[in-house]
């Protein structure tokens, strides 16, 4: 179990100008990530250090951006004015979590404009729906994971997130640190952020130095 990517949503008439703005911002260059199908969303895609990467998702005026969780939850964004969506957590094998969380994983595929497709299964949208700061859990069925896409030279160094360290390994099943490794976490509290849970910021270690996205 370790974090897999960031997800930071724009609107659809936005979207360009948000990949343009954070890509001058960590110095580096967004892939077309193509088109989710299946959730009603398209996304570009950032490579970053340690295996890991950023997401632009957008919803598409598309039925399943209503009719799924994950179009859901990026709609819902999108219409709060955008910005940090979740932090999401990939493992070699989702069945364990299945399991835990008595429910079916769903799965996913993403087509890429030179027509490759990605393929995965996730769980535990619909939680990040109801409470932001609970990740939800990737496993990839496809070897060609979107943090080679491209020359990595952004990396994660800190995770700002509004909410409770006890919740969020209760949803985990394990300690943060297992999922996080030297990804630092501060946390605000929920009550001096609007009531709201989940993703504030996140620092970035860029070539030209630390960055901040929130």
């Amino acid at each position: 179990m370790r974090l897999d990517h960031v997800s930071y949503v724009a609107s659809h008439d936005q979207l360009v100008d948000v990949v343009q703005r954070l890509g001058s911002r960590l110095g580096s260059a967004f892939v077309d990530g193509g088109i989710h199908p299946r959730f009603g969303t398209r996304n570009f895609t950032i490579p970053l250090v340690n295996g890991h990467y950023l997401e632009v998702v957008c919803p598409l005026n598309h039925p399943a951006s209503d009719q799924t969780p994950f179009g859901q939850a990026v709609t819902k964004r999108a219409n709060e004015g955008g910005g940090w969506l979740t932090w999401v957590i990939s493992t070699d094998d989702i069945s364990p979590i299945v399991s835990r969380l008595g429910r079916e994983a769903v799965p996913g595929h993403r087509m890429r404009p030179d027509g490759t497709d990605l393929h995965w299964k996730q769980i535990g949208v619909l939680a990040t729906i109801y409470d932001a700061q609970l990740p939800f859990f990737i496993e990839w069925s496809s070897a060609d994971h979107p943090s080679a896409d491209g020359k990595a030279v952004a990396e994660i160094v800190k995770i700002q997130i509004a909410g409770d360290l006890k919740t969020i390994e209760a949803w985990l099943g394990t300690d943060i640190k297992s999922a996080l490794g030297d990804v630092e976490v501060e946390w605000l509290d929920v009550e001096a952020n609007d009531g709201i849970t989940g993703v504030v910021a996140i620092d970035f270690k860029t070539p030209n130095g630390i960055v901040r996205l929130d």
